[in-house]
């Protein structure tokens, strides 16, 4: 009798799974940069990767997390990435930015464009980390980047975008490559928060 409640409740279950990747509409919401700790000599923030969700039926669900830390003020960003979803048998490279808002209220589409506050052209912004070739469908690297926790240039509160494409480093030759490397659409995406300094 208990079998015969268990297994619809299974397929309903597994159902959801496998639609996930288009359904996260509404489930995250961004705050503002937000200004860390004046006491704070270390910083962490992470940044919990999820599929954009206007994210076209064939295109590959990313997930997976982005790890800040960052000594003090003065010292390097050190950025960990931690993805998986892209096709296991592909090597073609992605490119990853910072982008301004940590707003996804529409998906990925309403982080706005590449974090540039200092008005220079890509790639040149302080989140233009590149392109990324998975391996086995992930990603797993750390780099450091000209970005920083700290200050009034905080990155805290905006977001990190996966791209469809590879970014052209600004060689496109026309404005989209200045403005954001021509990488294409937006896979998936997360917003950049402080991380709890007891995990």
């Amino acid at each position: 009798m208990k079998s015969f409640y268990i297994l619809p409740l299974l397929a309903f279950l597994f159902s959801c799974h496998v639609h996930f990747c288009g359904s996260l509409s509404g489930l995250v919401y961004a705050s503002n940069p937000v200004s860390p700790p004046v006491s704070s000599n270390s910083l962490r923030a992470v940044c919990r990767m999820r599929p954009n969700t206007q994210l076209k039926p064939e295109m590959p669900c990313v997930y997976g997390h982005v790890f800040f830390k960052q000594s003090g003020p003065k010292e390097k960003l050190s950025v960990t990435f931690r993805l998986h979803g892209l096709p296991v048998y592909s090597q073609q490279p992605r490119a990853m930015h910072i982008h301004e808002y940590g707003d996804l209220s529409k998906g990925c589409g309403s982080t706005g464009g590449h974090y540039n506050p200092l008005g220079v052209n890509h790639p040149q912004h302080p989140g233009d980390f590149g392109n990324f070739v998975p391996v086995n469908g992930k990603i797993r690297l750390s780099m450091n980047s000209s970005a920083t926790l700290f200050g009034r240039l905080s990155i805290l509160g905006r977001s990190v975008v996966i791209h469809e494409g590879e970014d052209d480093l600004g060689r496109g030759g026309n404005v989209g490559s200045l403005l954001n490397g021509n990488a294409g659409g937006r896979l998936a995406c997360c917003v950049i928060g402080l991380a709890n300094p007891q995990n």
